[in-house]
């Protein structure tokens, strides 16, 4: 597949597909009623890189909230509806960028074409969503329980649904916690649609089964050429899904710029805490987006040098003190205790530096 055949769709000041970047989404987890909670939570997923966010709309508070939101975030604004149209309705017409409805339980097909309606006026993208919990009962039965095919068939037959209404501002998501249904049905959906595709492995789990499964699912489909945006769904701190879903599209190459850290898994001559340093080095660098290298954080001066010969810059434990390293030369010894800094004040100059060329 070539990403480049899916159709071009505007999400507020972003757009989808047709060969443009991959976008990372990630998805509130506060009461979107709570619109001072929420918007501190979008301004920090913002932080991280997050480019569309998403918030939940069960009540009509939640709808006449987003308004409010949206006048303080920076990021394209999706509403997360199930059930009522009505909500559908309110939450476009309080600025919502883009509307997530599975048609199916949405109601009649009067209250399917009054929701597609409202987001034709505004021209508003509607997210079809199909997920393995909500397939219907006549395709459990023709296919014998839930299976990629079922996923696929039940998700085009509502995009018919909608372009038969006269629109087609539309996105498709079917997702599956099985990984590989999921790639199965994606394979299938891309055959048969240009539509652009969110992807995601729904309900994958907490930190370690959900990046796994995300890794490896996504991982698969975008190397495909099969995905416009994506999610990876974590049990967790929604700051996560942004460090997993950058890493994943760095490590497929969809993803250029930002700070790689390397570092060694650790071993006998470990004399300092390498856990820690290296993650508070990867949760530093995240502050340098603009600087696109190569970081590595070793638990010794033994291999530590030739092991970071391809970092642009790295780190090296020792007893009570450690190595500064550029380009594989050793620089200077540092007390441990000021490894962190020494670090942050070389990335600091070196992102200057770039800021002066630019």
């Amino acid at each position: 597949m070539k990403r480049d055949h899916t159709k071009v769709i505007t999400i507020g000041d972003r757009v989808i597909g047709g060969g443009n970047p991959v976008l990372i989404q990630s998805m509130c987890n506060t009461k979107t009623e709570d619109s001072m909670a929420t918007v501190e939570q979008i301004h920090r997923l913002e932080a991280a890189g997050c480019e569309i966010i998403r918030v939940a709309v069960p009540t009509m508070e939640a709808a006449e909230a987003l308004g409010d939101i949206k006048k303080q975030i920076h990021i394209p604004l999706v509403a997360d509806i199930h059930f009522d149209y009505r909500l559908a309705i309110a939450a476009i017409e309080n600025g919502a960028d883009k509307i997530r409805i599975n048609p199916g339980n949405i109601g009649s097909l009067d209250r399917v074409r009054a929701v597609v309606d409202k987001a034709k006026e505004r021209n508003i993208p509607i997210r079809v969503g199909v997920n393995s919990g909500s397939l219907e009962k006549h395709l459990l039965e023709k296919y014998g329980g839930v299976t990629a095919g079922g996923l696929v068939e039940s998700a085009l037959d509502k995009v018919k649904m909608i372009e038969d209404m006269g629109y087609d501002n539309l996105v498709i998501s079917i997702k599956s916690s099985d990984v590989m249904m999921c790639v199965k049905a994606h394979e299938m959906i891309a055959e048969q649609t240009n539509y652009p595709l969110h992807v995601g492995i729904t309900e994958a789990g907490t930190l370690t089964a959900g990046n796994i499964k995300s890794a490896v699912g996504l991982g698969i489909i975008l190397h495909e050429g099969i995905g416009d945006t994506i999610r990876v769904s974590l049990t967790g701190d929604p700051a996560e899904e942004i460090k997993s879903a950058k890493l994943i599209l760095k490590t497929l190459g969809l993803r250029k710029g930002g700070i790689e850290v390397v570092s060694c898994p650790t071993c006998g001559r470990t004399r300092i805490d390498l856990i820690g340093l290296a993650n508070q080095v990867e949760n530093m660098t995240s502050e340098f987006d603009e600087l696109n290298i190569k970081v590595a954080v070793m638990g010794c001066v033994v291999n530590g040098p030739g092991e970071a010969r391809e970092a642009d810059i790295g780190i090296a434990g020792g007893i009570g003190e450690g190595l500064l390293i550029k380009k594989g030369e050793v620089v200077r010894k540092v007390p441990e205790a000021e490894l962190l800094s020494v670090l942050r004040s070389e990335l600091e100059d070196m992102a200057a530096s770039r800021h002066m060329e630019n």
